[in-house]
């Protein structure tokens, strides 16, 4: 099988400068694994900037040149507009390249040295896979478990905002939200059919990107990655992959304040509108 192009798009805004450099370092490591796999040819990556402020966009830019220097890595750099949300900011890169494969990646998630040759050649030979989500890992090693059910109000409610001690009255259902009872960490076996994925990290094949255009620009923040999840299931099967390996430093919309609260509450409005509601 002929080795497969990819294009990889990282937005940021106001980034940890150090998880950036940490995310770029190990990019560069699993492109140049993939590449004497033999499973990657050419490759375009690009930094799309919301932060507003040249001098973090400019940190960016030297950043990537520094890891990908001399690597043949066809470097983008997208900066200097408004602050267009996580979905529009993607879009940008996700429609019109030609890549056989689209990465969307968090500027604070790190690759595994083979986890795009191992995702890139499992989905070369299951072509009836439209995405994949990989298997993640928290900075301490636990597993997190990112890929969902289709959410109801109340897991939403509980998983964001309920006291601990209220959590753990309903951790069983949270576990099932979680999709626990299908994903098993210790498990090298794939799982298919996601209903949501995590828009952290999300590998997505090109004819998959042309028949849904990608993220809905209408999301500013939060939800865009679950409204695509519902769209590629629409057309083709997703997968959880095991072998595609990341660490991700993220965290939620209640601890990082009022207004992320309001445009994660906002967001799940305009879901629950356009895929139906879902109360318990």
């Amino acid at each position: 099988m002929l080795p497969s192009s990819l294009t990889v798009s990282i937005v940021t805004y106001r980034p940890d400068a150090v998880l950036l450099e940490r995310c770029l370092a190990k990019l560069a490591l699993a492109i140049g694994a993939a590449r004497e796999d033999r499973v990657l040819t050419q490759v375009a990556v690009a930094l799309i900037d919301n932060s507003e402020d040249p001098a973090i966009a400019d940190e960016g830019i030297r950043l990537a040149r520094q890891f990908f220097a001399d690597s043949g890595v066809q470097l983008h750099f997208l900066h200097g507009h408004v602050n267009v949300g996580y979905g529009v900011a993607h879009n940008l890169m996700l429609n019109g390249t030609g890549g056989d494969y689209q990465l969307v990646l968090n500027p604070d998630v790190e690759l595994a040295s083979d986890a795009l040759a191992r995702a890139i050649r499992w989905l070369d030979e299951n072509p009836d896979v439209v995405a994949v989500a990989p298997a993640v890992t928290q900075p301490d090693g636990a597993p997190d478990f990112l890929c969902k059910r289709y959410p109801a109000v109340f897991d939403l409610v509980l998983r964001g905002f309920a006291p601990r001690i209220v959590r753990r009255w309903f951790r069983k259902r949270l576990e099932r939200y979680d999709l626990r009872d299908v994903i098993d960490p210790a498990s090298a076996a794939p799982v298919r059919g996601l209903p949501v994925m995590s828009g952290c990290c999300m590998l997505v094949r090109r004819k998959a990107i042309d028949a849904t255009g990608g993220f809905d620009p209408k999301f500013f923040l939060y939800f865009e990655d679950y409204d695509w999840s519902v769209r590629l299931n629409q057309i083709g099967a997703t997968a959880y992959l095991p072998a595609f390996r990341v660490v991700h430093h993220g965290g939620g919309a209640a601890r990082k304040g009022w207004k992320h609260i309001g445009w994660f509450v906002r967001s799940a409005f305009r879901f629950y509108n356009k895929h139906g509601w879902r109360l318990v």
